[in-house]
């Protein structure tokens, strides 16, 4: 059997698949035996594992293969899919015990009927932070992925998509689906070493997914690099296009207010390292200060994800409310004393800051901060104790949360160097300028790599 390493890149695979050094099959079964491996992470990633199904697509794409059929670059890669999404005869239950007895999908949900369509083996639902609805990742029904890094030590994953992560990071699916509200993409992905791609609201359809905050709700996946989330978003949004250009003379907005409070040490030191490489290679760096970052813990007084979280869980609260995880039942229940005018002033509010934002960086490519400013917090410590846990959420959520409010796109991927604290780099655009920030990411990407 042909072994793929974690991490490997989806065009390596297609070369492989391709060029019959590998078969389908050979790929899923290496993944199903790293899912099953006693002691491994691949119980807490995943919440249901298809094993007969991704067979089956396996088996057939290799004989699609054999028969001459020019396939799809993903034909034949396992893919892991997040629990939030309806994949047909398996029921969604977005890592709650309040979903437990879901019915199975009618359907697929369109992000999972594209790579579907493309021939990606969909090997499992990878598990998640209860309805999205934390950036840690910590599940109490279904357990806890962990992050790569000092894994004796069982730090978090990151969420909301932990498992998706963790099936990426350790080679348990070659690419992840998920969904980002408030940086649950690009979290794990920074907290895994990995490259995570948050699209513009719209380019992925959001239907057949449990919605956490349908105004900030996006899909897109977590991967090994830049151009593999570039080949995924291009099935994903039926986008092709040309993802490269060069890094020399590109104009980068450097954010120094507000993204950068309390960070880490060492994730400050790997973070100004990697602004260095980029000057040298010719990127155009300028330091700025965007004040209007400063007020958005007032603006978000409530938030958008709990006062449309509570909107629609408020039907299930007066019988379930036992049946969730006790912290995401507090963070909905938050949007409960909500009024429609505070809904409003926050529409308002954001409505304005898009504006201000749009206007202060025209004159650059990109805005650029650390994904997150602290390294990855042991699992134990935030179980333990309600307090840390609320302190770590509202940390690894505020920057890329950042994105989100300001209708973005932004990509995060790896800056540090194997085996030293994973630190992620955030490049920024606003809606609609996907292509530019994938193709900048990439150049980005090159220079750290050198």
């Amino acid at each position: 059997m042909t072994i793929f390493a974690p991490k490997t890149p989806l065009a390596d695979l297609a070369v492989m698949l391709d060029a019959g050094t590998t078969t389908s099959r050979e790929l899923t079964e290496t993944a199903l035996e790293r899912i099953a491996a006693d002691g491994g992470n691949g119980g807490a990633a995943f919440c249901f594992v298809d094993a007969d199904g991704a067979r089956r697509q396996a088996d057939a794409l290799d004989a699609l293969r054999r028969a001459g059929t020019r396939l799809s670059p993903l034909a034949g890669v396992p893919i892991s899919v997040k629990d939030l999404f309806d994949v047909q005869g398996q029921p969604t239950r977005a890592g709650s015990r309040v979903l437990a007895d879901a019915p199975p999908a009618r359907a697929d949900a369109p992000a999972v009927a594209r790579l579907r369509q493309a021939g990606a083996v969909l090997i499992g639902r990878t598990n998640m932070s209860e309805f999205a609805f934390s950036g840690l990742g910590l599940n109490p029904h279904y357990g806890t992925p962990a992050s790569p890094w000092r894994r004796s030590e069982r730090h978090v994953a990151g969420g909301s998509s932990s498992g998706a992560a963790a099936s990426v990071a350790d080679g348990l699916a070659a690419a992840g689906l998920g969904s980002d509200t408030g940086g649950s993409l690009r979290i794990p992905a920074a907290f895994c070493g990995l490259t995570g791609f948050k699209p513009s609201a719209g380019r992925v359809p959001t239907e057949g997914a449990v919605p956490l905050s349908p105004t900030l709700d996006v899909v897109g996946a977590i991967a090994p690099s830049v151009a593999c989330c570039t080949m995924v978003d291009g099935v994903l949004s039926g986008a092709l296009f040309d993802a490269r250009r060069p890094l020399a003379g590109a104009r980068l907005a450097v954010l120094r207010n507000y993204v950068m409070d309390g960070i880490e040490p060492e994730v400050a030191r790997t973070y100004e390292a990697a602004l260095d490489k980029l000057a040298r290679a010719g990127a155009l760096l300028t330091e700025v200060r965007f004040a209007p970052l400063d007020s958005l813990p007032a603006i978000n007084m409530f938030g958008f994800s709990p006062i449309e979280a509570y909107a629609a869980h408020r039907s299930r609260l007066g019988t379930q409310a036992d049946a969730y995880d006790r912290r995401v039942l507090a963070r909905i229940r938050r949007g409960e004393s909500a009024s429609a005018a505070d809904y409003l002033d926050l529409l308002a509010a954001r409505r304005k800051t898009i504006a201000a934002a749009r206007q202060f960086f025209a004159g650059f490519d990109a805005f650029v901060m650390p994904t997150v400013p602290i390294a990855p917090p042991a699992i134990a410590a935030l179980e333990a104790d309600d307090a840390a846990f609320a302190a770590a959420n509202a940390l690894v959520l505020r920057n890329p949360s950042v994105v989100n409010f300001l209708d973005g796109c932004a990509v995060s991927m790896p800056c540090h160097r194997e085996g030293e604290t994973p630190v992620g780099l955030s490049i920024g655009g606003f809606h609609g300028q996907d292509e530019a920030i994938l193709a900048l990411a990439g150049a980005v990407e090159n220079t750290l790599e050198v």
